[in-house]
C-alpha cells in the first residue's frame, strides 16, 4: 500500500489529488467515529457528572454552584433548573467548562450529546492539526496523512472526544501551541539567516506573532488545567535553548556575532520571557471574567474582610485579584494533597504500557431487556483504552527515538521528545497522588508523532526489494492496526453486546 502510495505521490497530479482529498477523508473518518451516536448514554458517565453541571451553573451564574446530591437522575432526564446559588469550591480553570457550556446552550442542556458536542468537534480538528503538524516536521504529506489517520482511530483520541471532559481539550490547545511554535521556529531561522551578519544589529528579534500565538494558546491550555503550565515551561525553554544553539552554528559558519551565547541567554531569552509570560497570564485571568464581574463564586469575597486583605506593598492589589489568588491557593492544597483511592487509580509508571485504563461507563443488561434479546447476558461500556497495537508500537518508537536522539541529536526527534516530555514527566513528581491513565491524552499526538516517525526511518533504511518489503511490512502493521480498532470501538462507544464478546477485549487482569 505504501509502495503504491509512493508512486502515486511520484506523479504530479497523482500528488495534488492526494494532498487534496487524504487529509479530507482523514478528518471526515475522525469526525464519523466521534460523532456517531454521541449522545449515548443518555447518562453523566465518570467526571462528566461534574464538568457539565459545573458548565450549566458557570453559563448561568457566571460560576459553578452546587447542585442537590441526587441531582443526577433528574438532569439526565431533562431537568437542569435544580441548581443552587452557593458557590462550589472547583479546583480547576473555567475554560474546559466555558466551552462544554457552548453546546448546551446552542442545542439545549436535556439532550446528551449536547454536553459533548464541543468536545468532539475539538477531537476532530486536533486530527487536522496533528497533520500540519506532522507536515511541518516531516516535510511529507503522505506521512502528516498517516499520522492523522492512526490518532483518528485511536480509541483513546476516539473515548476523550466523546466524553464531556477537560483533557481533550488541553489537548488540542497544547498542540496549537506546538503548531505555532514550529511556525515560530520557522520565521525566527529566516530572520537569523538573514541578518546575522549584520553587525549594526543587536540580534534580538521582537517581531514575534507566531510566538505571541504560542503564548495565547498555552494560556487558553493553563485555562483549561494547569497542567498546561508544564507545556508552557517546556516549550518557553525550548525556544531560548534552540534559538542560542542556531545562533552558536551560524557563528561557527562565520555568519554570526561572537556574543551568540550572551545574546541568545540573556538578551533573546529576557525578550522572549517578556513576549511570552504576560500573554499567558492575561489569556489565563481572562478565563476567570465571570467569576470576576460576579460576586457569588467561591472565594470571591474572601479579601472584603479586613483581617484577609493585604497591606504593605501588596496593598494596592484590587480585593478580588487577592480573593482569585487565595482561591488558587486553595485549590493548589488540593490537588497535591489528592490521595483519595479510586478502582480506576493507575500509576504514571504503567501509562504507556495500557495498565490501568479508565472505565467511563459500564453497564450490563440480561436476555429479555430491550437491547439484550439474542443473548444470555449483555454489557455496554466506553473504556478509555488505546489501540494496543499502536501504544505498543508508539512506546517502542519513543524508546527508539530516545536512543537515537542522543546519538545524533536531530531536532526533529528533539522536538516530538520535548512534547513527550512536557506532558508525561511531570507526572513522575506525583507517584503518590490519585490520578488516571486517560491523563496520557495530553501528550498522545508526540506518541503518534514518535510512531510515524519511526515507520519512516524504517523505510527510509531500506533500499531496492529490502525497501518494498519493509513498505508492504508497514502496510500490513496499518491495515492491522484498523483491524484492532473495529473490533474494539463496541467498548470505546457504548455499544451494547454480549458480554462474553465484552470479555474477549480484556486481554489483561487489570482492563477489567
Amino acid at each position: 500500500m505504501i509502495a503504491r502510495l509512493s508512486l502515486i505521490l511520484n506523479d504530479p497530479i497523482g500528488r495534488v489529488r492526494f494532498a487534496r482529498w487524504a487529509p479530507t477523508l482523514v478528518v471526515l473518518l475522525a469526525a464519523a467515529l466521534r460523532f456517531w451516536n454521541l449522545g449515548y448514554p443518555r447518562k453523566l458517565v465518570f467526571d462528566e457528572t461534574y464538568y457539565v453541571k459545573d458548565a450549566w451553573t458557570l453559563s448561568h451564574l457566571g460560576y459553578e454552584s452546587v447542585w442537590p446530591n441526587n441531582a443526577n437522575i433528574a438532569f439526565e432526564a431533562g431537568d437542569t433548573s435544580q441548581f443552587g446559588t452557593a458557590p462550589s469550591f472547583i479546583v480547576h480553570p473555567p475554560l474546559g467548562k466555558w466551552l462544554i457550556s457552548i453546546g448546551m446552550n446552542l442545542f439545549g442542556a436535556e439532550n446528551s450529546w449536547s454536553w459533548r458536542i464541543v468536545c468532539a468537534v475539538f477531537g476532530v480538528l486536533a486530527v487536522a492539526l496533528l497533520m500540519l503538524v506532522a507536515k511541518l516536521l516531516l516535510r511529507s504529506t503522505l506521512w502528516a496523512v498517516v499520522a492523522g489517520f492512526l490518532f483518528a482511530i485511536d480509541g483513546h483520541a476516539i473515548v476523550m472526544a466523546r466524553t464531556a471532559l477537560l483533557d481533550n481539550f488541553l489537548m488540542f490547545f497544547v498542540l496549537l501551541a506546538f503548531y505555532f511554535l514550529l511556525r515560530d521556529r520557522e520565521a525566527v531561522e529566516v530572520v537569523l539567516a538573514r541578518r546575522a551578519a549584520d553587525e549594526s544589529w543587536s540580534g534580538i528579534i521582537w517581531n514575534r506573532w507566531w510566538l505571541l500565538a504560542t503564548a495565547v494558546a498555552l494560556g487558553a491550555a493553563t485555562s483549561v488545567k494547569w497542567s498546561g503550565l508544564y507545556f508552557a515551561l517546556a516549550f518557553g525553554l525550548y525556544t531560548v535553548v534552540s534559538e542560542t544553539l542556531l545562533r552558536r552554528r551560524l557563528y561557527k559558519a562565520g555568519r554570526g556575532h561572537s556574543d551568540w551565547l550572551t545574546v541568545g541567554l540573556a538578551g533573546q531569552g529576557l525578550a522572549n520571557f517578556w513576549l511570552m509570560i504576560p500573554v499567558v497570564f492575561l489569556t489565563y485571568l481572562g478565563s476567570w471574567t465571570g467569576w470576576l464581574v460576579t460576586r457569588g463564586g467561591y472565594d470571591r469575597n474572601w479579601a472584603d474582610n479586613p483581617d484577609n486583605q493585604a497591606t504593605g506593598f501588596w496593598a494596592w492589589v484590587p480585593h478580588s485579584l487577592q480573593s482569585l489568588l487565595q482561591y488558587h491557593r486553595e485549590a493548589y492544597g488540593f490537588h497535591v494533597g489528592l490521595h483519595t483511592p479510586h478502582s480506576y487509580a493507575s500509576n504514571p509508571l504503567t501509562w504507556l504500557f495500557l495498565w490501568r485504563p479508565t472505565s467511563f461507563f459500564y453497564e450490563g443488561s440480561v436476555q429479555g431487556d430491550p437491547a439484550c434479546n439474542a443473548f444470555t447476558s449483555c454489557s455496554s461500556a466506553i473504556t478509555a483504552l488505546g489501540n494496543p497495537l499502536i501504544w505498543i508500537a508508539a512506546t517502542a518508537s519513543l524508546i527508539f527515538l530516545t536512543y537515537r536522539y542522543f546519538r545524533s541529536g536531530d531536532r526533529v526527534i528533539g522536538l516530538i521528545l520535548l512534547g513527550v516530555a512536557a506532558g508525561y514527566l511531570p507526572w513522575m513528581m506525583y507517584l503518590q497522588r490519585t490520578v488516571f491513565q486517560f491523563y496520557v491524552i495530553a501528550f498522545e499526538p508526540w506518541m503518534i508523532l514518535a510512531l510515524v516517525f519511526s515507520m519512516r526511518a524504517l523505510l527510509k533504511a531500506e533500499t531496492g526489494i529490502y525497501w518494498k518489503k519493509t513498505a508492504n511490512r508497514l502496510a500490513l502493521f496499518l491495515l492491522l492496526t484498523t483491524v484492532v480498532s473495529v473490533y474494539f470501538y463496541p467498548i470505546w462507544t457504548g455499544i451494547t453486546v454480549p458480554y462474553w464478546f465484552w470479555l474477549s477485549h480484556m486481554w489483561l487482569p487489570s482492563w477489567i
